[in-house]
Order: structure tokens, then C-alpha cells, then sequence
């Protein structure tokens, strides 16, 4: 008796209404899937029923996947299919290698062209941050973290730079880094942000790179230590 296939994860996240889609729609959909963290990493991405649940054919919904192909968020195999793509370990903390890089170069630029709505914007996203330390809930801290670090380098006003900031931050979100370091680990990492803060709004440019620097060595020690027995990671061999 043949085992049952189990349903996709992504399938799942698009029940309801969604019927008709526009291409560019079906791509925003999908990609919201991916990067909110409901779907793991190697998750099978069934194009057929994907397209039924749209509601469309499958061209758009190849369309779209070759879209986030090109982003990193999926892979495609042959004979094997779509599924969410799945980074190496090595992979992983390379990827942190160059967000540091684009944000560092970022935030020299933001801290003189901020503006005093810019600090106010760093200051609420801080404080949902500290509300989710608070509360010992990975996903908000997860959640929050982006939005605090966007805060300190959108004053940039440097549209492809952020842009490729993206980029590289996306390709991490399907694994939820932040919500496998525990809350001890958060801590230290919310008090590197305080130290982030404290320099971005007194513009004082040294501390502020200084402080990023010290957030991200954090980050690459923690990120080292997250398990490789989950199936996250793709094999490095």
C-alpha cells in the first residue's frame, strides 16, 4: 500500500481565497510564505497544487519560483522539484559575513543623514524589541530585530545598497535564526542593540560601527552553535 504524501507546508499557508492572482501577486504571496518562517527550509514546493490553490495555471506559478530562484529562496532540482532552498552551514554564516558588510557601509551613511523622525523610528522599533525580549517570544524577537536594524540604515537613502541588504537578509529568514538562541543569548544581543541606539542618536558614527561590530562577532558565535542534526542545513558535502 503506497504511503500517503504528506502536504506541503506552503500549500497549507495558502488556503483561502486566491483565485485569479496576478503574477506579480502570486510572487508577493509566496515569498510572504517563505520568509515569515512557517516554512522550513527543503520544504517541497508542488507546483500543481500550488497553481490550484491560486487558482491559475502553472506558467505563472513557474514564472514566480524562477523569481525566487534568482533570490536564493528557492532551489530547483531535477526530477526532484521545487522546495524552499536549504544553505549550508558555511553558506549560512557567509551570508552574515556580508550583511555586516552592506550594514556597516550603510549605517556610516544613515547616522549623518537621519533625521530626528529617523531616531523616533529607531526608538519604537527598540522598544517592540525589548517588548519581545520581555516576553521570551523568539518569533517577535526575530520579527523585531530586522525591523530595529532597518531602522538604523534606512536614513541611508541608499536605494541599492538596501536593496541588496535584502536580499542577503531574506536568504536567512526561512531558518528563524533568532528563534533558536535562547534567551540568555537574546539578552546579550538586545544590549548590543541598546549600545546601537545610544550611538545612532547622539550621530556619533565610531561608537555606533564599534557597537555593530561587537553585535555581529556576537552573532557569528551564536550562529556557529545553532544544531545541525534539525535538517535546516543542507549537507556541506
Amino acid at each position: 500500500m503506497p504511503v500517503p504524501r504528506r502536504r506541503s507546508a506552503l500549500v497549507a499557508r495558502l488556503t483561502g481565497p486566491r483565485g485569479g492572482r496576478s503574477q506579480a501577486a502570486i510572487l508577493d504571496d509566496l515569498r510572504a510564505c517563505i520568509l515569515d518562517g512557517d516554512v522550513p527550509p527543503g520544504s517541497p514546493i508542488p507546483v500543481d497544487a500550488v497553481a490550484a490553490a491560486f487558482g491559475v495555471s502553472r506558467i505563472p506559478v513557474r514564472e514566480a519560483l524562477m523569481t525566487l530562484i534568482g533570490e536564493g529562496l528557492v532551489d530547483h532540482r531535477p526530477n526532484l522539484g521545487y522546495r524552499v532552498a536549504k544553505l549550508t552551514a558555511e553558506e549560512f554564516g557567509e551570508i552574515y559575513l556580508v550583511r555586516e558588510a552592506l550594514e556597516t557601509a550603510a549605517m556610516r551613511v544613515a547616522v549623518g543623514r537621519a533625521r530626528d523622525e529617523d531616531h523616533e523610528r529607531a526608538a519604537a522599533a527598540h522598544a517592540a524589541l525589548e517588548a519581545a525580549v520581555r516576553a521570551g517570544d523568539g518569533r517577535a524577537y526575530h520579527r523585531e530585530s530586522r525591523r530595529f536594524h532597518l531602522a538604523l540604515i534606512r536614513p541611508c537613502r541608499m536605494r541599492r545598497l538596501l536593496h541588496m541588504l535584502g536580499t542577503a537578509w531574506n536568504m536567512t529568514e526561512p531558518l528563524q535564526p533568532m528563534t533558536h538562541i535562547g534567551p540568555a543569548d537574546r539578552e546579550l544581543l538586545h544590549r548590543d542593540h541598546a549600545a546601537m541606539l545610544a550611538a545612532f542618536t547622539a550621530r556619533d558614527i565610531d561608537a555606533l560601527i564599534a557597537a555593530c561590530a561587537a553585535h555581529h562577532g556576537r552573532l557569528q558565535s551564536y550562529i556557529a552553535l545553532l544544531p545541525r542534526d534539525t535538517g535546516l542545513f543542507a549537507d556541506s558535502s
